[in-house]
């Protein structure tokens, strides 16, 4: 990134720039252009190694959970049916037996 003009002042957070009058966003809406401070320059991009985010990981991180709650659910249950064994089969034998 080109260094800025040196009497551009930006927000903490770098997301605005002081004109001398109102602050003015420092970062295109798409993210895609960051304000220097003479003109509108690209924007870095995240390293080749980052993990990308986005709608995918969403989709990851739903079906992690889904399927985490489906085997603590068939433990629960495989739990209470070894717990409960003796008392089935007798409802079983007496309602069939």
């Amino acid at each position: 990134m080109q260094p800025a003009a040196p009497h551009t002042r930006y927000s903490d957070d770098g997301f605005w720039w002081w004109d001398g009058a109102s602050w003015k966003p420092a970062v295109s809406p798409d993210r895609l252009w960051r304000w220097n401070g003479q003109t509108w320059i690209p924007a870095q991009q995240a390293p080749a190694g980052a993990p990308a985010k986005g709608p995918m990981n969403a989709i990851l991180v739903s079906i992690g959970v889904f399927v985490g709650v489906l085997v603590l659910v068939s433990i629960i249950a495989t739990l209470v049916f070894l717990s409960m064994g003796d008392q089935i089969s007798n409802v079983v034998s007496n309602t069939f037996g």
